[in-house]
């Protein structure tokens, strides 16, 4: 890895422990916050299911904070317990986000089904990226076409991430759709769960970010040496 590279990896590191570290103490201080209807996450979660027509989507408890997650294959929304048994304001938004990834399932939104499909190519090319980017770095001289090989790898991680955020985006607004329409937020409410979704988003654009600008230093790499 060069000096470069090292450098802007270690400034995206700091500002992705920025942005959790923003992002925890939001999800604690809207732990705080009461919920006037008195529904805990796991409520809320099965209540918005049913209402958009969605009854074969199982509601359980995961292990470890911000666990949170939506997994397609078995069909189940798997909510942390802090969410889980919540009845506040991070509890309702974390639980109907989750939500809005089975809703973005049953109506096959494009951009998760596209994300859905990369998944297999994402798991084969991030267990080699590292070790082919650093081979392809000492051996920039010798073999310079491995480094490409790295870099088509990353671009595969990097789509991936790109992809991610319109699905991200797309259920929070789901979640928040339904949150102010089924009055399961107040007035008061509702800027705070808008507020708790939008910073666990930016953990996603911040990722996505530090992806594109990696890649394009390893290309800029390769193609100096090209020119060489």
């Amino acid at each position: 890895m060069t000096p470069s590279i090292m450098f802007v990896s270690l400034v995206f590191v700091g500002i992705s422990m920025l942005v959790s570290f923003l992002l925890r103490s939001k999800i604690k201080r809207y732990s705080e916050t009461p919920m006037r209807s008195g529904l805990s996450g796991r409520e809320v979660a099965e209540k918005m299911l049913r209402e958009c027509g969605i009854y074969d989507v199982q509601v359980v408890m995961a292990q470890g904070f911000l666990s949170d997650h939506y997994n397609p294959l078995t069909k189940t929304v798997s909510l942390s317990q802090e969410i889980y048994e919540g009845r506040n304001v991070a509890a309702a938004a974390v639980a109907a986000h989750e939500c809005g990834h089975a809703v973005q399932h049953a109506t096959a939104y494009p951009w998760l089904t596209m994300r859905s499909k990369l998944v297999p190519a994402v798991q084969v090319s991030s267990g080699l990226v590292q070790w082919v980017l650093l081979a392809g770095i000492l051996l920039i001289n010798t073999f310079p076409k491995l480094l490409l090989v790295g870099i088509v790898l990353f671009a595969v991680t990097t789509l991936f991430s790109l992809i991610t955020l319109p699905v991200e985006f797309d259920a929070s607004r789901r979640a928040l759709v339904w949150l102010n329409q089924a009055g399961i937020t107040t007035q008061e409410e509702h800027p705070k769960a808008k507020d708790a979704l939008k910073w666990a988003a930016m953990t996603y654009v911040v990722a996505a970010v530090a992806s594109i600008v990696t890649l394009v230093q390893y290309i800029l790499i390769y193609q100096n040496r090209s020119r060489d």
